[in-house]
């Protein structure tokens, strides 16, 4: 017997849910087919989520026709478990305080507008503060995992891709991830965590088994598959999916307040009708 599909949406508090986001919701919703779709609410930038955000989410998505499982997930409680993991990977040698500014980064690059590697993070990080010892970690460091040193803990890694742009098994790349992803920041300044962290502690316990989301995510997927080993937890498949984009080509974003679904619901437009534009079937 096939185990049970599910999967999640995990918006951000920040801003108001567009179309974008209606987009990845109900892909999830439809990917978890009988299954089990849960929502998420991505709340560690405290300094951005606002309550009343997280409230017109639930609203927006129920208007949307969907439904999931209550208490919802968030991150904000979840602080001691990020903790913890960061604990389990000090313990291996595998992260670093690290005091650098993104000013600090462009100017240790040679030549940072030219040629220098960009990877899911951006600039990769040249590895100024990698032999600091977590001893020294002060309340304004990030934190950061030692890739090579993760890399030599690993053998050959993969994932299972089943959207329509990577479709197929993917062998992680040792070298793009040594190279180009760098030592990735798992804990931010003021944060406790990163996104690369608690992506795949919150997708282990909430026993997703295929995590769908936007096709500029996909990237990031051998970070976390990388992390999913090292902290011994299951790697789902994954689903990216294609992004919603503007009159000009740019994927939608919080600032794109004319394609709130609030405003299209404002305007009388149905929740079918919104299916119908984003190019989805009508709900049956």
């Amino acid at each position: 017997m096939r185990p049970e599909q599910v999967t999640r949406f995990a918006p951000s508090p920040t801003g108001p849910l567009h179309l974008g986001h209606a987009y990845a919701a109900l892909i999830a919703a439809e990917r978890a087919g009988a299954g089990r779709f849960l929502l998420r609410i991505e709340d560690i930038d405290q300094s951005r989520c606002r309550p009343e955000w997280e409230a017109r989410i639930f609203d927006d998505l129920a208007w949307l026709g969907l439904r999931w499982e209550r208490p919802v997930m968030r991150q904000s409680n979840r602080l001691p478990v990020y903790r913890a993991a960061l604990d389990q990977l000090a313990a291996q040698g595998l992260i670093y305080p690290c005091r650098c500014t993104r000013t600090d980064i462009r100017a240790a690059l040679s030549a940072p507008q030219e040629g220098a590697p960009l990877g899911p993070d951006g600039v990769t990080y040249p590895g100024t503060c990698r032999a600091r010892p977590m001893s020294d970690a002060g309340p304004d460091d990030a934190l950061r995992l030692n890739m090579g040193a993760a890399l030599a803990r690993l053998g050959p890694l993969g994932f299972v891709e089943n959207g329509p742009l990577h479709q197929g098994f993917h062998t992680l790349d040792r070298d793009w991830l040594h190279d180009v992803a760098g030592d990735v920041v798992l804990a931010r300044r003021d944060m406790g965590t990163s996104y690369h962290l608690s992506v795949v502690l919150d997708d282990a316990a909430q026993g997703i088994t295929e995590v769908t989301r936007g096709a500029d995510l996909f990237d990031a997927t051998p970070i976390h598959v990388l992390l999913q080993a090292l902290l011994q937890l299951p790697t789902p498949s994954y689903y990216h999916h294609n992004l919603i984009r503007d009159e000009s080509g740019r994927r939608l974003a919080k600032r794109d307040d004319a394609r709130a679904i609030a405003l299209y619901r404002t305007e009388g437009t149905t929740p079918d009708a919104l299916r119908l534009m984003l190019g989805l079937p009508v709900a049956t």
